[in-house]
């Protein structure tokens, strides 16, 4: 199976009327790389429409646990659940329900712009009309609309950032796993990341998003829960309302000093 592969959403899973008050529990994660351990029982929830930064040095297992949330990778113990579903029983259909964003572009550099976002459209359950119509509407809401027919080949680091978020984005899914999002985008680009990540989905409900960033003030500004992670540990979490001024700094430090 090909990394894009792992990106296909089939159509399965949906959030019925009564969503659950938690979008994503996760309960003694650990992750074991031969003798290394890099994830050390990790509990984490999100709840529905919530924004969490996910913070921490390198090293700290971030985009370890963001794969094994997005379910790219798997643990080496404990459990994981997407709106109330084990994934382990439903792999394929829980997939539906998140947008992805990667170290790995998981784009083919060998199509276009718009040949990309039909390519994971059509692996979405997207067709017709409707998947025309969200191609063309993205590209002009990423900026990409005038290299549309581009091969990704030539893109940039950061106009290939903006068309993962156009990807993953693609099949309005309420949950949205983002590992440095903001990698390679200028200030414009970085605005239209906020506008997305603040705006909600096709249900007209908040988006539940959980994200990395070493940007700790862009951090604060995208999110409403602060949380760190340091040596494959969450060693501290607070309201981002909470977090403001001077103190930030010195609050991550203490926190990963710990």
């Amino acid at each position: 199976m090909t990394n894009n592969e792992q990106l296909n959403n089939s159509p399965g899973a949906t959030l019925e009327a009564g969503r659950p008050q938690v979008m994503l529990r996760a309960r003694g994660i650990t992750k074991n790389f031969g003798h290394i351990t890099v994830l050390r029982g990790v509990n984490l929830d999100v709840n529905l429409g919530e924004r969490v930064i996910l913070l921490g040095p390198n090293g700290a297992g971030k985009s370890t646990l963001l794969r094994i949330l997005a379910m790219l990778s798997r643990p080496s113990g404990g459990n994981l659940e997407i709106a109330g579903i084990p994934v382990e029983e439903t792999r394929a259909s829980v997939r539906s329900l998140i947008g992805v964003i990667s170290h790995l572009t998981y784009l083919y550099e060998d199509l276009t712009a718009r040949e990309n976002l039909h390519f994971y459209g059509k692996l979405y359950g997207l067709s017709g009309e409707r998947l025309e119509h969200r191609v063309e509407e993205l590209l002009i809401k990423v900026g990409l609309e005038r290299r549309a027919g581009q091969r990704v080949r030539y893109f940039s680091r950061g106009m290939q950032q903006r068309l993962s978020l156009a990807r993953a984005i693609l099949h309005q899914p309420p949950l949205l796993l983002l590992d440095e999002p903001d990698t390679g985008l200028d200030r414009q680009a970085a605005e239209m990341l906020a506008q997305v990540v603040s705006e909600p989905d096709d249900q007209g409900q908040p988006r539940t998003v959980l994200m990395t960033t070493h940007n700790l003030e862009r951090g604060l500004a995208l999110s409403n829960r602060v949380v760190v992670l340091s040596a494959g540990k969450i060693v501290r979490e607070a309201p981002a309302q909470r977090l403001a001024g001077d103190e930030v700094q010195s609050w991550y430090y203490e926190a990963i000093r710990r």
